[in-house]
């Protein structure tokens, strides 16, 4: 007998991946935005905005993920 993990549970596992990765993709969308004259993000701000980008797309991956594994069960 398996525990089976829901969305919600594995989101929380990978949800500090996915907010690396956003504000890393924060911080370079910043920079392109420089070459049209916008300001480019410090690092605490591309932190904030990864952190809150995050939370939707880790979801929605996680939700995939559990997808994928009820897929691999049958």
């Amino acid at each position: 007998m398996s525990a089976r993990w829901s969305p919600a549970r594995i989101a929380l596992l990978l949800y500090p991946f996915g907010w690396g990765a956003f504000a890393v993709n924060v911080f370079f969308a910043s920079l392109i935005g420089s070459w049209v004259g916008l300001p480019v993000a410090t690092p605490v701000v591309s932190l904030g905005l990864g952190a809150v980008v995050a939370v939707p797309a880790t979801y929605a991956f996680a939700c995939h993920i559990r997808r994928l594994m009820d897929a691999a069960e049958n």
